[in-house]
């Protein structure tokens, strides 16, 4: 059988997946609206320290979640247009704390 490794966070077997969830509940996203060329809303969510590839899926669920398009960039998620309320309920939903 195989060797367990437990989480540094809370002791408990990694392949439970508890200290990844709050290692998101630790984090504060935060919320701002950004006007880009030709007066045009984006909202940037930063603050998040993961890695490139959880950043990305993040940023496609959110994408989905909000029916809109967007992008990670310099380790931030923007997206097209204007989401305050609908995209904090999403982060929320996602394990994160969120500022605004």
């Amino acid at each position: 059988m195989g060797k367990d490794t437990f989480s540094d966070i809370t002791g408990l077997p990694d392949d439970l997946g508890i200290g990844d969830d709050l290692a998101r509940a630790d984090q504060r996203a935060s919320i701002r609206v950004d006007t880009r060329r030709y007066g045009k809303p984006v909202t940037v969510v930063d603050g998040l320290d993961l890695p490139a590839d959880e950043l990305d899926a993040l940023a496609s669920t959110l994408k989905r979640r909000l029916a809109v398009g967007g992008t990670v960039t310099d380790g931030r998620i923007e997206l097209q247009g204007e989401h305050g309320e609908r995209l904090e309920a999403a982060l929320r939903d996602e394990g994160f704390g969120v500022e605004r």
